[in-house]
């Protein structure tokens, strides 16, 4: 077993609830020593986030796309900038994601910074359309991606991870799913999407939900984040741990 850090670079919904950055979670497990560091999700401030909290991008070698809503994917020009300009990059960048992603990442980049996007990067970007039971590798880390019920199509996914012998269970955003009991089982990290206290629609998860479901949740330790305005209003009244941005945790 070794020791694994999860950075959360960005713990708020798509409307910077509470001042908090978007969605991206930064994993490195020490065993990995190539290819090895993983990127879940890109919110628009994950290049922010990463400077406020002195970590570097370089040794980012994959990143990992839940799904296709902007508050996960719109940082990802500006990583590509950073590369050109900050810290020269010219090994490749794996991106994975549902269906689509290469299109939408590239027309996203066009849109944004047309006259860079015009010329060759000078990294490459090896795009993977994955999908739920798609699994794929960052050096030491793998990951299986999973369905979620949030944004149809393209699919949206949570994913399994394994880095450093320790499970992580990713939800992305998603709608209360009785497939996440069985993922959360034996987890030592579930990083639990909680948007609402107890407004409960079908594409996000409330509080409530979670506090109903807890003793058939089975993780070792259970983070909360994706956190909307409603629930920072009443989070003196919620005891699960819940994540702000520049949380570090070792497993």
């Amino acid at each position: 077993m070794h020791t694994v850090r999860i950075s959360f670079l960005g713990t708020g919904d798509a409307f910077f609830a509470g001042g908090r950055h978007q969605t991206a979670y930064l994993i490195e497990s020490p065993i990995a020593s190539a290819e090895g560091v993983l990127l879940l999700d890109c919110g628009a401030t994950a290049l922010a986030s990463l400077n406020r909290q002195n970590l570097r991008a370089a040794p980012i070698d994959a990143i990992f796309i839940s799904h296709l809503h902007g508050d996960h994917i719109a940082g990802l020009p500006f990583i590509f900038l950073h590369y050109i300009y900050i810290e020269p990059r010219r090994r490749p960048l794996k991106i994975a994601g549902p269906p689509g992603v290469e299109s939408r990442v590239r027309a996203l980049f066009q849109a944004m910074y047309a006259d860079v996007a015009a010329q060759p990067l000078p990294f490459a970007l090896e795009f993977i359309e994955t999908g739920p039971q798609a699994e794929f590798s960052c050096g030491g880390i793998r990951v299986r991606p999973f369905a979620v019920p949030h944004q149809k199509q393209p699919v949206s996914m949570g994913c399994d991870i394994e880095a450093g012998g320790r499970k992580i269970v990713y939800t992305g955003d998603s709608g209360w799913t009785e497939d996440l009991v069985a993922h959360a089982l034996c987890a030592d990290l579930f990083i639990c999407e909680c948007s609402f206290f107890d407004t409960r629609i079908d594409t996000h998860i409330d509080y409530l939900r979670i506090a109903e479901n807890l003793d058939r949740l089975g993780a070792k330790r259970i983070i909360l984040t994706h956190l909307g305005e409603e629930v920072l209003q009443r989070q003196q009244e919620v005891p699960l741990e819940m994540a702000y941005d520049g949380l570090a945790v070792l497993l």
